[in-house]
């Protein structure tokens, strides 16, 4: 054993043992003089190693260095080359026009050890590009936009209510959650633990399913939610009788509907011709972003449904109500911030790029 009690003094010791304890000394100049002490002690490379946790060669490192430099080595940092060699601005435009405009023989997008491979770089070389241009190749998003005729008169109202809402009224945003399942694992969910996630079966039973009309008061955040089989008209008039008996007769009720047919229906009509402190207001088709429920479907979908065990429907119902009555308690309001203005310019550039590609 190369560190004996002649190599290492009492006031080598005694310094090494200070380091150890003091709250004072960095971590890595104790843990170097703990290596250096049980060396003294007689401890093996593989038993300091394993009694610090940490590789032989690290051990064999800090051996080595407190042979040749004493003490005051254990101080001394390691040094930092660079990681990685620079590349060349040819290089980083080749990689980023690859990317853009080039796809690998019959796939859809680049990885990068693909693109790594075509240019002749290294894999490292490509991802450090690609975080530096926030390019994700192996990532798609979806959109839709409207070719509703009336898509700016729509758009308009609708957002006037969120930013400028009437006086003397309440305006609710409306809309349904349609075959929301009463899904029950095979197996019993293993728990979250320290290091490992909860963990569930992939397959599920099905016990039937529920439709959950919703009507979000947007000032407030306050939910008016009522579960039933189907969603026709004849369901949405009932909603609609619903949240007439929740709102004071004093107030005008302004609520803001996608355009599925079941708003529309004649029946429905009928019943706001009778009511006419009811005023529909309708987002332009395929623009359910518009319709701030939406994001508390999300809520309720990532909260209570989605990692949620139902054996029954009532079961499932149960846990919607029950989801509804804690969000009452303190409700939060979804703030709407773009004007009509700045929705209708991102619009056009959409419409442009997409002219741009065709």
């Amino acid at each position: 054993m190369w560190i004996a009690s002649s190599q290492l003094t009492d006031q080598q010791r005694l310094q090494l043992t200070s380091w150890i304890n003091s709250g004072k000394t960095p971590q890595a100049v104790a843990f170097r003089s703990r290596i250096i002490l049980k060396a003294h002690e007689g401890l093996s490379t593989s038993q300091i190693a394993k009694e610090l946790t940490t590789s032989r060669p690290t051990v064999i490192f800090w051996r080595n260095a407190f042979k040749e430099g004493g003490i005051k080595r254990l101080h001394t940092n390691l040094p930092r080359g660079k990681s990685f060699i620079s590349l060349s601005q040819q290089t980083v435009e080749n990689i980023i026009h690859t990317t853009l405009h080039e796809k690998p023989k019959e796939q859809t997008h680049w990885s990068s050890r693909e693109l790594a491979k075509k240019l002749g770089v290294s894999q490292s070389s490509v991802t450090r590009v690609w975080d530096a241009n926030n390019l994700k190749p192996w990532l798609v998003e979806t959109f839709k936009l409207s070719n509703d005729k009336h898509f700016i008169e729509k758009l308009r109202d609708v957002v006037g209510l969120y930013l400028n809402p009437p006086e003397h009224a309440l305006v609710f945003s409306v809309d349904e959650k349609t075959q929301i399942q009463a899904l029950d694992r095979t197996q019993k969910a293993l728990p979250l633990s320290y290091g490992k996630k909860e963990t569930v079966t992939h397959d599920y039973k099905r016990h039937g399913t529920t439709t959950l009309f919703a009507a979000l008061n947007i000032l407030k955040g306050e939910v008016i939610g009522t579960c039933v089989k189907k969603h026709r008209h004849q369901e949405f008039i009932s909603f609609l009788n619903k949240i007439d008996k929740a709102v004071e007769k004093t107030y005008e009720v302004h609520c803001i509907v996608d355009n599925y047919s079941t708003h529309k229906h004649e029946k429905v009509q009928a019943w706001l011709a009778q009511h006419p402190r009811f005023h529909l207001h309708f987002i332009p088709t395929s623009s359910s972003w518009l319709n701030l429920v939406e994001r508390w479907f999300r809520e309720i979908t990532t909260k209570r449904i989605r990692r949620g065990v139902f054996h029954t429907v009532p079961e499932l119902i149960t846990a919607i109500e029950d989801f509804i009555e804690e969000n009452n308690k303190h409700p939060k309001p979804f703030v709407w911030t773009k004007t009509a203005d700045e929705i209708i310019d991102k619009v056009n550039r959409c419409k442009a790029i997409l002219d741009s590609v065709h």
